[in-house]
């Protein structure tokens, strides 16, 4: 019930199952695999996006740095049953942890509630919107020259806003992550545009996004090569309850 101990345990799993890979086949590539989670000690039940195994992603990606090894970790989760304020609170601790730590490869980044017994496609919209911001976080702070602006400085003088400078309009829809504007798009408060909370929005772009999907295209001889994989697969194996 502890961090350390938890860290602990994770690591010396995982560098064992590392040891025993290589003594099969040395020199196999190998990702140090971490997941860690707290739980209720009231019902012995997970949770998810608590502070602690956020802490432990942090603790395990210093660990994996030492070993100079890749890391996989946990990512985006959430005990929530709803894509409410809770789960992208929850959501935000756990996918913060894992951007911060350095993780290599991160698994469960949308849609993730309930401890994973469910998602939602609601929930899933939010998290690319997150991931998209967490990209923009991960770039850092650019500085050159036509970053740090001199020109618009110079372009206005004391008291005066910079909004009309040439540099503010040549990077006005690149500046920042939410700042890229679509030509057509309204210039509306949101209470004209009928004040719709983040939740119907993601209704309705996972509708849109559905609704205009195209697969990608697949050569017919390689569909029908995985399709005759796929149903020898299965019939190779009893069904299960599982």
């Amino acid at each position: 019930v502890s961090t350390a101990a938890s860290v602990a345990q994770a690591m010396a799993e995982a560098m064992m199952v590392c040891a025993y890979i290589q003594l099969l086949r040395p020199g196999a590539p190998f990702v140090l695999g971490s997941f860690l989670s707290s739980m209720s000690l009231r019902s012995g039940s997970p949770t998810f996006g608590t502070p602690e195994p956020a802490l432990g992603s942090l603790v395990m990606g210093q660990l994996a740095r030492r070993l100079n090894m890749p890391l996989r970790c946990a990512g985006n989760f959430s005990t929530s049953k709803l894509p409410d304020a809770q789960a992208m609170q929850q959501s935000m601790m756990s996918m913060i942890s894992a951007v911060q730590c350095g993780a290599n490869y991160v698994l469960h980044s949308a849609g993730f509630l309930d401890g994973l017994l469910s998602m939602s496609y609601e929930k899933f919209m939010l998290d690319t919107d997150l991931c998209g911001a967490l990209h923009g976080y991960m770039k850092g702070v650019v500085v050159n020259e036509d970053t740090l602006a001199f020109d618009a400085l110079a372009e206005k003088g004391p008291g005066e806003h910079l909004f009309s400078t040439a540099h503010t309009l040549r990077h006005y829809k690149t500046a920042y992550y939410d700042s890229a504007l679509d030509d057509n798009q309204p210039w509306e408060t949101w209470d004209e545009q009928g004040g719709i909370d983040a939740a119907r929005r993601a209704n309705a772009r996972w509708k849109a996004a559905l609704a205009a999907y195209e697969a990608p295209e697949l050569d017919p001889g390689i569909d029908g090569a995985l399709q005759e994989f796929v149903d020898k697969k299965k019939a190779s194996v009893a069904d299960a309850w599982y």
